[in-house]
């Protein structure tokens, strides 16, 4: 009896496993013929029995599961990421021992589907997906590591700054640096230098005659890049010893990388260390003199400290390197403007002696020389934004103190227009 029921049980799983193996091949006869419903739904008839079926099965099915998804996908990332955790599984399965042709064109349909709507996602704002789509194609070709690299990017700009982390770390683990090999050539007619995709390429076109020089160039390393971001969410979590920690490691390796110099004075400002931040961008400036917005930070970082001098001279440089720097201009004129409370102070201390009202025509005097150094600056500002209210009322009140009537009554008149009355 026992033997029977024995015999009885093998045939269930003969029946089932058959039962398997015809939908699948129904589900990969679908793919074939581009019918991607089709193809999912003889494969969801088969997944209710998939525990019992044998290894063979399994890497066909997921095999077949991840071309229905991947050809079905469009942009859908829910789809992707199916399409996605099948090739991986039929990775596991050993499916390319079989179908090694099919899974190579898996993985590089795959990848390309998900790296390409990632792009669309990245320049459309929506920094998340780009990032799940972006994870998703590394996870299928690891190869690419540059993907996770990119994905990390976009955590960032999603402010997912835990995922970004993650990303980074396994970065950092697999010994990542985006260092590559580029091939370049020259082109004849323009003289501009142009990066092909690859060296037969490359010479291809130099053998057309239409380029020279041809080059090849290892690419920057981007593991700078990633210590700085690591360092800056360290930050922005609060974890500062951290923070420090991996920016030690980081300048150690890359003494002279800018970005990370920079990095580190960030972290200084953050930590509220103002004369760390201006003695590290005093290097930087001396290391980037061509930078306007090194300058302006150290103004900013020299006027909070109260070297408020200094501050001006670096927000002039500012300014001497990009003119239409409107926010130096500004700032400048904060700066001389802020010595207007001692004078008044000074002005409402004198008695009514005739020394003192002799002290007090000297003080207005000094006032009125203060109002006409920095109309020059305001003026100019007003110039490049006509639309700054802030500016314009203070243009109005330093023409009323020197008596400007005229421009008083037209900016007057401008303001009102701006504030729609």
């Amino acid at each position: 009896m026992k033997k029977q029921i024995l015999i009885a049980g093998a045939l269930t799983i003969s029946v089932l496993a058959f039962g398997q193996k015809r939908e699948v091949r129904k589900a990969e006869r679908a793919v074939d013929d581009n019918d991607y419903v089709e193809a999912i739904s003889q494969l969801k008839e088969a997944e209710a029995s998939l525990a019992s079926a044998d290894s063979d099965i399994k890497a066909q099915y997921y095999l077949v599961k991840a071309e229905a998804y991947a050809g079905s996908a469009g942009d859908d990332l829910s789809k992707m990421k199916m399409a996605s955790e099948a090739y991986q599984k039929a990775v596991e399965m050993n499916a390319g021992n079989d179908y090694d042709e099919r899974m190579a064109a898996v993985q590089k349909n795959l990848r390309a589907a998900l790296v390409n709507s990632a792009i669309k996602d990245q320049n459309a704002q929506k920094f998340k997906m780009a990032a799940d789509k972006l994870y998703n194609s590394y996870m299928v070709s690891k190869k690419d590591t540059s993907d996770l690299y990119f994905a990390a990017g976009n955590a960032i700009n999603a402010k997912d700054y835990k995922t970004a982390m993650e990303y980074y770390q396994t970065l950092m683990d697999i010994g990542y640096t985006g260092v590559s090999k580029e091939f370049v050539a020259t082109s004849k007619e323009s003289g501009e230098v142009k990066t092909f995709g690859s060296k037969s390429e490359r010479d291809l076109m130099v053998k057309s005659g239409e380029f020279i020089k041809p080059e090849e160039k290892m690419t920057d390393s981007r593991k700078g890049e990633i210590l700085r971001n690591m360092t800056l969410i360290y930050i922005e979590n609060g974890e500062d010893e951290k923070a420090a920690e991996v920016m030690a490691t980081a300048r150690k390796e890359n003494p002279d990388d800018i970005s990370l110099m920079q990095a580190e004075a960030n972290m200084a400002y953050k930590m509220g260390d103002k004369k760390k931040y201006s003695q590290l961008m005093e290097n930087i400036a001396k290391t980037a003199p061509d930078n306007p917005e090194t300058f302006f930070n150290l103004g900013v970082s020299n006027a909070e400290i109260g070297e408020k001098e200094k501050a001006i001279k670096y927000y002039e440089k500012a300014i001497e390197l990009k003119p239409d720097y409107t926010e130096a201009l500004i700032n400048i004129a904060v700066i001389k403007l802020s010595r207007e409370k001692g004078i008044i102070e000074e002005m409402n201390n004198l008695g009514t002696s005739s020394a003192d009202n002799a002290k007090y025509e000297k003080l207005k005097e000094k006032r009125q020389e203060m109002y006409r150094d920095v109309l020059p600056y305001l003026e100019k500002a007003k110039e490049q934004r006509p639309d700054g209210v802030e500016v314009i009322r203070t243009l109005m009140n330093i023409y009323s103190q020197l008596g400007q009537d005229a421009k008083y009554k037209d900016l007057k008149t401008q303001l009102a227009e701006l504030e729609g009355k």
